[in-house]
């Protein structure tokens, strides 16, 4: 049995509390607007829902997942001495920020159009966040896959919403 050595592809211990502290912090981050606003809202149960609508329990399994896989992507990143970091870094901030903002936008304004003036821009931010993580770490710009995969779909959703509602 061999022990694990400098070069090993396990993070050591030092770094796990890290780990885990980034992605209890993006959950936070992620999880605040769910807390103010969510789509039980009277508003919301009275549109006219997409043949495709999810679940309601799809989405908070959804996001905590992506949150999970965003946190431990943003580590990646964090821990590298690379170049592209700064940008990457603050690409992941801004796109955060949008992620953050949709809920209101769509759930506390009850504006469908707000949340697809949202949501757009989202979408492109994080194409440019995996690039820009890509430079960085490859295996966090894969991490990010699914977040698009996702807000690809619920850009189709909001829009379908917007367009049965209008």
């Amino acid at each position: 049995m061999s022990t694990p050595t400098s070069t090993s592809r396990l993070p050591d211990r030092d770094a796990l509390p890290w780990a885990v502290a980034f992605v209890i912090l993006v959950n936070l981050v992620g999880s605040v607007p769910g807390v103010l606003s969510s789509p039980d809202s009277a508003w919301f149960r009275t549109l006219e829902q997409p043949w495709f609508y999810p679940p309601s329990i799809a989405f908070p399994i959804a996001w905590t997942a992506l949150f999970t896989l965003m946190g431990v992507a943003l580590w990646l990143v964090w821990r590298r001495d690379a170049s592209g970091r700064r940008l990457a870094l603050g690409l992941f901030v801004v796109q955060m920020v949008f992620n953050v903002a949709w809920t209101p936008a769509f759930f506390a304004l009850e504006n469908l159009l707000a949340g697809l003036v949202v949501i757009v821009p989202l979408w492109v931010l994080i194409v440019a966040t995996i690039l820009a993580f890509r430079r960085v770490d490859w295996r966090a710009a894969a991490l990010l896959v699914p977040y698009l995969l996702w807000v690809t779909f619920a850009t189709v959703l909001n829009f379908e919403l917007w367009r049965l509602n209008a």
